[in-house]
């Protein structure tokens, strides 16, 4: 019996309920060690937990708790010799897996034991095309001919919204933006209907939008198919969400198990209770607005954009002619004044960072842009580079974004050295109080970027960004890797920063809450353009647009009492910025529907 069952057809509840049968997985007393150069430490210890079919049972915790360890010992890819099972049972059924031979426990993974991985790219080969590896994990586990694999892996893509699926397959992972790339990772783990699906950060990359789809797709499939699921996450709004059970875990330890209603109700530990006060809400940021101070007068714009377009043309043919343009951003206007953050929110590919990477003169364009009183277009080399210490950007991975040979001291000097700004003991007195700036202390200038935390890789993005004293920093997706007690504190030190040196931010974000509660206003992009525009009460407590009315619907509430009943999934594919040459896109008119409230129209 699936979990739907008894259920009236359009009735289905948000959380299906798991079968009161035997457990479909059962870990008992698992400890998980790793060898390292002072001994070997348990990174899981002692940790015991049953999966009913139908079930989600959710593990939260911050980063290092061990959860990711916790699903890479039930799927036996543990990495050796390093790390191993030193204790405990894990139990499918009735099958012990942790005696399993790997012949046989490639059988069972990604058939009846499925991962979704939380990076895509280094799950996907990059030298083989989405197709192939699609189509290859189905013909592994499945009687069906190349052809039925094919239209097998096709509809997998257009489950999770992947437009042009069949086109896709022959992609490379590197073709593919990091939302489409966790798609395919989805999809490639929903195509068997396993038993047992575990997923690790699912939802992280995506858009607000296809995260609701996606978990939406989750239920759907335990419905069906009376899938147990375990989810792996940090964003305690997911959790409100998809959970029937929650093990919040610390140091390789669970601390605390309950019900959903229970642990977001009644808390029993400090460490649950700080968790759910760092999450994020969607209205405290509009009713926190008091904090920070009004500004007398409206100052001169620090960055003024002005009918920005950006595009790209596609070759192909036999001749490789140019017969497509990807109309990537299309008619873009906006203005960031001093002291104040204005986020760019949309789904992937509707241009937001292609609009930061322009402004920041990282990619060619047309139109205007004016830093200050100075229009980017009209200026040499020299002085491009004169303008460009005004603009600055924090990347999504702050680990890929900093040399892994330098010291981060060295890095965060780096572009003090660039612009020839003071003598070495000047550098070095700048960087260590900037390190104390942003929470982290002068000595540890000497370390390496692998030294150190998530949260404090991005701490020294931050005081890297800040060096040059820039007028406008670009935060692109800044806080979305990162937990939610650590991006609750990264958010606090952007204000305070913002505050302390009148510094404006372009905030870039998927995740409305979170933009909600930083942001003065707000421009609501869908496929290059801009459809509305306004302060963050207007946005928030008046969207007008559609898009704009969706984004915020989509925003999963940390409150499993206010769970929704069924997330729409939209039937048709995500519209395509491609267009054929000669073909330029509908543009879109703002309209001013009051106090400076655009909205195109629709």
């Amino acid at each position: 019996m699936t979990a739907a069952a008894g259920t009236k057809p359009g009735a289905a509840p948000a959380a299906p309920q798991p079968d009161t049968g035997g457990p479909v997985l059962t870990v008992s007393g698992l400890t998980v060690s790793v060898r390292g150069d002072d001994g070997e430490r348990a990174v899981v210890a002692d940790l015991s937990f049953s999966l009913a079919r139908g079930e989600t049972l959710c593990i939260a915790g911050e980063s290092g708790s061990g959860k990711s360890m916790t699903s890479l010992a039930v799927m036996g890819l543990l990495p050796q010799p390093q790390a191993r099972v030193s204790a405990g049972s894990i139990r499918l059924g009735d099958l012990e897996l942790t005696t399993l031979g790997e012949r046989r426990m490639q059988a069972i993974r990604g058939n009846r034991v499925a991962m979704i991985f939380q990076e895509p790219m280094t799950s996907l080969n990059p030298v083989l095309s989405i197709g192939r590896q699609l189509i290859e994990a189905i013909e592994a586990h499945t009687d069906l001919s190349g052809s039925e694999a094919r239209a097998s892996a096709i509809e997998a893509l257009k489950a999770v919204r992947i437009p042009e699926a069949e086109s896709r397959l022959k992609q490379f992972p590197h073709e593919l933006s990091g939302g489409m790339r966790q798609r395919v990772m989805i999809a490639m783990a929903l195509a068997l209907k396993p038993d047992v699906l575990i997923a690790d950060e699912p939802t992280t990359a995506l858009d607000v939008t296809v995260q609701g789809e996606v978990l939406e797709l989750l239920r759907d499939l335990q419905r069906e198919q009376g899938t147990a699921v375990i989810l792996i996450t940090h964003d305690m709004g997911v959790v409100a969400e998809m959970a029937n059970r929650v093990i919040i875990m610390r140091n390789g330890r669970m601390v605390e198990q309950g019900s959903v209603a229970d642990i977001f109700e009644r808390p029993q530990v400090d460490y649950t209770r700080e968790l759910l006060a760092a999450v994020p809400k969607m209205g405290t940021g509009r009713a926190n607005a008091a904090a920070k101070p009004a500004e007398p007068a409206k100052p001169a714009a620090v960055a003024q954009v002005r009918d920005l377009h950006v595009r790209f043309d596609l070759h192909g043919g036999f001749f490789g002619r140019v017969t497509r343009r990807v109309h990537a951003v299309e008619g873009v206007s906006f203005s960031i004044a001093p002291n104040e953050t204005l986020s760019l929110v949309g789904e992937s590919g509707c241009g937001k960072s292609t609009t930061a990477k322009a402004l920041a003169g990282l990619l060619p364009y047309s139109g205007d842009i004016a830093v200050g009183e100075r229009n980017l277009a009209g200026l040499g080399r020299d002085e491009r580079k004169a303008v460009r210490r005004d603009i600055q950007m924090i990347f999504q991975d702050p680990y890929a974004s900093l040399d892994p040979r330098m010291r981060v001291g060295e890095l965060v000097a780096e572009p003090l050295l660039i612009h020839n700004i003071g003598t070495p003991k000047e550098r070095t007195d700048r960087v260590a109080a900037l390190f104390e700036r942003v929470g982290l202390s002068a000595d540890q200038m000497e370390r390496y970027p692998h030294e150190f935390s998530g949260g404090q890789r991005q701490r020294i993005c931050i005081a890297r960004a800040l060096a040059l004293r820039p007028k406008l920093i670009i935060a692109d997706e800044s806080v979305s890797a990162l937990d939610v007690s650590v991006q609750a504190r990264v958010l606090q030190l952007l204000k305070e920063l913002q505050n302390e040196f009148g510094v404006a931010y372009l905030f870039i974000s998927h995740d409305m809450a979170v933009v909600e509660n930083i942001s003065d206003r707000v421009a609501v992009m869908y496929l290059g353009q801009i459809v509305e525009m306004g302060t963050r009460d207007q946005i928030f407590a008046n969207p007008r647009h559609p898009y704009t009315r969706r984004l915020i619907e989509a925003v999963p509430v940390p409150d499993p009492a206010r769970r929704r009943p069924r997330f729409a999934r939209l039937h048709s594919e995500i519209a395509s910025p491609v267009r054929r040459v000669g073909d330029p896109p509908a543009k879109l008119d703002l309209r001013d529907i009051g106090d400076g409230h655009l909205v195109a129209a629709h």
